[in-house]
């Protein structure tokens, strides 16, 4: 199946360099004032681990258990794309012994940052634990990949080695712990990809087209054969203008989908106009649900962990393309 609909470009990334460099020629220098970078263990003895989004987050909490303390920079609802660094958290990041984020361009308007803090402590992509050839290329930006990675669970699996890896390098001592977290992990993750196969096949293969407002889905395509159209590109800092509208407008008319979907962390108003847009054309189309994109649900909820993230997306999908 073809997986990706269409491909678009828009105008190039972020331009805010000098704030960037301000940034983290403050970090390096400040960072710079204990040995060797590294900031002094907490009194209780736990590691202090610095996160971006919550899938990676959740990942760091598994793996590192009791060993260590996981301070998350994005929560729920927060769009990666467009986060900037608060004062807090520079701060955090200055305490910080490690930092996981994403990369592949996902934190755009932080990159150059976690690049600068890489040089005075551990500062690990883990998006980069997924080899080259299984990465997608954006759509949008010709030289950077898709950046959504934990659309696949197979990918994430990765993504938990990557993290054991480098918690074990880091913490040799509890190698062992770090291991036996990963492992028991990784067999959640494996149930979790059976339960997501099982899922998709109760949809008919003409239905499987998964239409949401931004790019941030084919990686799903791939691994459980759909096909993604979104009239918004892989980053939100695009906007979708009418063409696209209308282009997707025609695909939902055309290939009589039920169902189209909003995203938690993106504003509806370009799903509702497609659904008025549909209508108008006497296409009878509703909002199936709202997915969870670039971040996860609040904490406290299931939602609020990636299995359960997964699990409400997909389940949310299945249902709607059915017609349920």
């Amino acid at each position: 199946m073809n997986h990706k609909i269409e491909n678009r470009t828009t105008k190039s990334p972020f331009p805010h360099r000098i704030a960037l460099l301000l940034l983290a020629a403050l970090l390096l220098l400040v960072a710079g004032c204990s040995p060797a970078g590294q900031a002094a263990a907490n009194a209780d003895g736990k590691i202090r681990v610095v996160t971006t989004i919550g899938m990676i987050t959740d990942v760091a909490r598994n793996v590192g258990g009791e060993h260590v303390e996981v301070t998350g920079l994005m929560g729920a609802g927060v769009d990666p794309h467009l986060y900037k660094a608060t004062e807090s958290d520079v701060n955090r990041l200055l305490n910080a012994q490690i930092v996981f984020y994403n990369g592949l361009f996902l934190e755009a308007r932080m990159e150059d940052v976690f690049e600068q803090m890489a040089e005075s402590k551990p500062t690990v992509a883990v998006g980069e634990s997924v080899p080259v050839a299984d990465r997608l290329a954006s759509p949008q930006y010709a030289e950077h990949f898709d950046p959504h990675i934990w659309m696949d669970v197979k990918n994430w699996m990765r993504v938990v080695e990557k993290i054991r890896a480098e918690l074990s390098a880091f913490d040799p001592d509890n190698a062992a712990d770090y291991q036996a977290n990963a492992d028991a992990y990784l067999a959640q993750l494996q149930e979790l990809e059976e339960w997501v196969q099982a899922q998709v096949v109760t949809v008919p293969t003409e239905q499987r087209l998964l239409v949401t407002a931004h790019d941030a889905f084919h990686y799903f395509a791939k691994g459980y054969d759909f096909a993604v159209f979104a009239p918004q590109g892989i980053s939100t800092e695009s906007e979708a203008g009418v063409d696209d509208i209308r282009r997707t407008i025609d695909l939902v008319v055309e290939r009589d989908i039920p169902a189209i979907f909003v995203e938690s962390s993106v504003p509806p108003d370009v799903v509702e106009a497609i659904v008025e847009g549909a209508k108008a054309r006497g296409h009878d189309i509703r909002i199936g649900g709202s997915l969870f994109s670039d971040a996860m649900g609040e904490d406290g909820t299931p939602e609020g962990t990636y299995i359960g993230m997964i699990r409400h997306n997909v389940q949310t999908v299945t249902s709607a393309l059915r017609g349920e």
